[in-house]
């Protein structure tokens, strides 16, 4: 395994790969295979959710030259897979195992059901497939799903291109239980049914795919922009984030009551015996906009008012990666930094409990807890800061 920016990527060679796929379908449990690019990391950086889903994947496989280059600079090797030939690889395991196919397709996309069944039958003819569109903006009925169930697949792909095909798969997976091989490729379908020509094997080896498709499709020139120029930006300069602490902000939220204060503490979904505030990079914003931003996407409410900001309240050191639980990485900033800065920002909240609900990727619970037992009641780890952050509260409820 090789962690790239924060997401963890398989170090298997491609004969390697497929024995593990041939394994993940005689386990009897469901399985799902991502291959994340430049790009998607980098997209996994803004979408919490994406991070998590892609780190708890059975199996991850670098997708794009740009890993290699990766790895390279990490002292690492990164074979790398595309989507497109592992989707050839698995409709082949299929064929030879007269295992049944279904493919989830986008509905707009360049290539329709019709002309995805055809071009997988053409290659494999006794091949069963199903091939359904589908939005990938709306939600799938019943009875979407069980013309999937009905047709009982053992490997299901799904085009909707990234982020939307990982979670459709992550979350949705478990109702299809037929399904042991679950995997998002993207636009892989369109090289079968000739939609977008695949380039030539030497621009392949090369690493210039990315090349030969900007010439098929000049539109997408922000996206290899993105997957060129600004990931190997990002990749050097995470090569000096060590000397560095990275920008954090502690959420103090708090709510009044008969008793008096109560302070709201959440429990970490990688360890459920470390519970804390609620906490996350500023990300270049002002410590305000950084603190009402994570209180929102951690809890999913808005309902709290900014009472006070504090700028460099606390900072720490992360521990070495070696003492590190397996659990607890991947957080990409464990890699990144050698530990946090934070700034505090207190607020108050205003709405009812069954406002908040926390996010499965960040916490798995949350609850308040008297001010005065604020301290005792965080992870060991946590309890500096706390008394920090206690007497920083308390400073302006006086």
């Amino acid at each position: 395994m090789v962690n790239i920016l924060g997401i963890n990527l398989s170090a298997l060679s491609h004969r390697d790969t497929l024995s593990k796929i041939e394994d993940f379908l005689n386990d009897g449990r469901q399985h799902y295979l991502v291959t994340p690019n430049p790009e998607i990391i980098l997209a996994s950086h803004h979408d919490e959710e994406l991070f998590y889903i892609l780190n708890h994947a059975d199996l991850s496989l670098a997708d794009g030259v740009g890993l290699k280059v990766a790895g390279i600079m990490s002292g690492s090797k990164i074979p790398r897979l595309t989507g497109a030939d592992l989707t050839l690889d698995l409709l082949k395991l299929a064929a030879k195992n007269n295992l049944k196919v279904a493919v989830v397709n986008r509905e707009s996309g360049l290539s329709q059901q019709t002309a995805i069944k055809e071009a997988v039958q053409k290659r494999h003819p006794n091949l069963a497939v199903l091939a359904l569109d589908h939005h990938r903006h709306e939600a799938m009925s019943e009875e979407f799903m069980k013309k999937i169930n009905d047709f009982q697949p053992d490997i299901l792909f799904n085009t909707f291109g990234s982020p939307y095909q990982e979670k459709f798969i992550y979350h949705r997976l478990k109702e299809l239980p037929s399904v042991k091989i679950a995997i998002g490729v993207g636009g892989a379908f369109d090289f079968l049914t000739g939609k977008i020509k695949r380039a030539p094997k030497q621009m392949r080896r090369a690493g210039l795919e990315w090349l030969w498709r900007l010439i098929q499709q000049p539109k997408r020139i922000k996206r290899i922009y993105n997957a060129t120029v600004v990931f190997t930006t990002v990749l050097i300069r995470s090569q000096f984030n060590h000397l560095f602490y990275r920008p954090n902000v502690a959420c103090f939220l708090y709510k009044d009551s008969t008793r008096g204060p109560k302070v709201l503490i959440v429990q970490r979904e990688d360890n459920p015996q470390h519970w804390q505030l609620p906490q996350g990079g500023t990300d270049g914003e002002d410590l305000e906009t950084a603190g009402s931003r994570e209180l929102r996407e951690e809890l999913n409410t808005d309902k709290f008012i900014g009472q006070a900001v504090f700028k460099n309240a606390h900072s720490y050191l992360f521990p070495p990666v070696s003492q590190q639980s397996p659990t607890s990485i991947p957080r990409r900033y464990i890699f990144d930094y050698k530990g946090q800065r934070q700034g505090l920002f207190i607020a108050k909240f205003t709405g009812q409990d069954e406002d908040i609900k926390v996010n499965f990727w960040d916490h798995i619970a949350w609850r308040w807890v008297d001010d005065d037992k604020l301290v005792e009641s965080v992870h060991p780890v946590r309890r500096e800061a706390a008394r920090i952050f206690m007497a920083k509260f308390h400073s302006i409820k006086k």
